[in-house]
């Protein structure tokens, strides 16, 4: 669409382009093998969710990292830890300041998670465990959660 536009007028549409998508950190841990294999319970699922993003240079280029990690545990014991950080770099031009960061906390996550979906998937199946499908995430609506309660802790 910015193609069909004069250039000047294409500098003023916001655009963001992946650079390159890629895993920066990956860590399992099965600390219960084998004896977890044999386990008639189903264990229980913990989810955690991180995302970090920063410049790489002035040109409007940022790294975006999604962290998530998935705990299995049962009987009070960890059956299985999957952390994988997926990263990606994004080209980010006709955006203005106020909105940078809702692209990086939003859009950028958004562009990862099928790819850290399929990592953990992956990792709990290599690790000898059905793999974890995990559920859609609406990086919006964690984001203007996020908002919301940034006065509150900054008050308290």
């Amino acid at each position: 669409m910015a193609d069909n536009l004069p250039p000047a007028q294409a500098q003023d549409v916001p655009q963001m382009s992946i650079e390159k998508i890629y895993v920066k950190d990956l860590s399992i841990e099965n600390p219960g093998a084998p004896q977890s294999f044999r386990m008639t319970e189903s264990p229980q699922i913990e989810v955690g969710l991180r995302t970090t993003s920063e410049a790489v240079d002035a040109g409007g280029v940022y790294e975006t990292v999604l962290t998530m990690t998935v705990t299995a545990r049962s009987g009070g014991k960890t059956v299985f830890l999957v952390e994988a950080s997926q990263a990606g770099v994004f080209t980010l031009r006709g955006i203005n300041e106020q909105q940078i960061g809702l692209v990086l906390s939003t859009q950028c996550p958004a562009v990862l998670f099928p790819y850290v979906r399929e990592t953990i998937a992956d990792a709990t199946q290599r690790m000898g465990f059905p793999p974890i499908h995990l559920a859609p995430i609406n990086f919006e609506a964690l984001y203007a959660q996020q908002q919301q309660q940034a006065p509150a802790v900054a008050a308290g």
